[in-house]
């Protein structure tokens, strides 16, 4: 279906690139441009991925959007977002799920906030040094060094994600903010009953600070082995119906390579429990299918500002009141990782 509302800056808040041969699969962002995206948020690590990991994936993504500057944009700012739609280009902003490898060093979050990451969450499924995870059986809630993390954040200008983490750690991080935090891809457990969706006391708790939940399209998460668009608009209405279109997003956390969602299962029982469903096959919902969320957002009777808001303003307005330029660091000072042969990409 065409559609007919121009949808404003169309951003998809989380994206999962492969960790090893990620050079290889890069080149398929482009369907995010194809699909009239304007922006796209890239994974560069989660859960106990090394902190060599993150620095790698950040330094390779770089490079490659460096290569191709008609196409690309690292994506340091809003102005940069806008930009990137005017010109036609995909902006590409970073993100990190969990905080397990920064152990103690309050420094790494001015850091890799320098190489582009813009937003953060603390704990990916189970308890680290900062909380507690949506897959533990005791949540403990926020640490003194979570608190910690969550105060550098702030300082350095990256938005706070609760997706993945405890009822009770995420509900304290929003209860200590007094800036807008967002659970970047987590769908409502209203509509599917899986602890990696959120009650919607916290979908209230999170629109309370000015945020945003962004729907994920995997089917684990939607109740559906082979979700569609459809099964996306549903998620975001009831978010919408709950508290305002203006605290819905899209985060589609599409997985590029095939059979990406089911290794981990396999592989880590522990962190991705099999009796929640993972390792099944659930597909996921592609990046070919923005524009038949924001139709299906017109078809629901949504206007022109509820939609432009989903598909991406609202996200903007939420980066607009956090992010800032880049400052130093505080504590133990780092060497800023920079790639052989890898220019300076400007700051936000």
């Amino acid at each position: 279906m065409t559609r007919q509302v121009d949808p404003g800056v169309v951003w998809d808040n989380h994206a999962c690139l492969p960790f090893s041969d990620t050079e290889r699969w890069l080149p398929e962002i482009a369907r995010y441009r194809r699909a009239g995206a304007n922006a796209v948020t890239i994974n560069i690590g989660d859960s106990h991925v090394p902190l060599a990991t993150l620095e790698r994936m950040a330094g390779t993504i770089r490079r490659y959007l460096q290569s191709h500057p008609d196409e690309y944009v690292l994506g340091l700012s809003t102005g940069d977002i806008r930009a990137a739609r005017a010109g036609g280009r995909l902006a590409v902003c970073l993100d990190i799920e969990g905080v397990f490898s920064f152990g103690d060093d309050l420094s790494l979050v001015g850091h890799f906030y320098g190489l582009g990451v813009r937003w953060m969450l603390l704990v990916y499924n189970r308890a680290n040094l900062a909380g507690s995870g949506c897959h533990d059986p005791d949540d403990r809630g926020l640490t003194a060094h979570g608190r910690a993390i969550l105060a550098e954040m702030d300082r350095v200008g990256m938005i706070k994600c609760c997706s993945h983490t405890g009822y009770r750690t995420a509900r304290e991080i929003l209860d200590s903010t007094d800036r807008p935090v967002i659970f970047s891809h987590s769908n409502p457990r209203r509509l599917h009953d899986h602890p990696r969706n959120i009650p919607d006391g916290l979908i209230r708790a999170c629109a309370a600070t000015g945020g945003v939940v962004g729907i994920n399209g995997i089917g684990l998460f939607l109740g559906a082995r082979e979700p569609t668009a459809d099964h996306v608009v549903r998620a975001i209405d009831h978010v919408v119906q709950l508290v305002g279109a203006e605290h819905a997003a899209l985060a589609l956390d599409y997985m590029f390579r095939k059979g990406e969602l089911q290794e981990p299962g396999r592989a880590n029982p522990d962190l991705w429990p099999p009796e929640w469903g993972y390792g099944s096959g659930a597909g996921t919902v592609p990046p070919e299918a923005i524009p038949e969320i924001a139709a299906g957002l017109e078809r629901l009777g949504y206007g022109t500002a509820a939609v432009q808001g989903v598909m991406g303003e609202n996200l903007m307005r939420v980066a607009g009141a956090v992010w800032q330029p880049p400052s130093p660091p505080v504590g133990k000072q780092r060497t800023p990782y920079k790639p052989h042969g890898e220019g300076s990409t400007g700051a936000a």
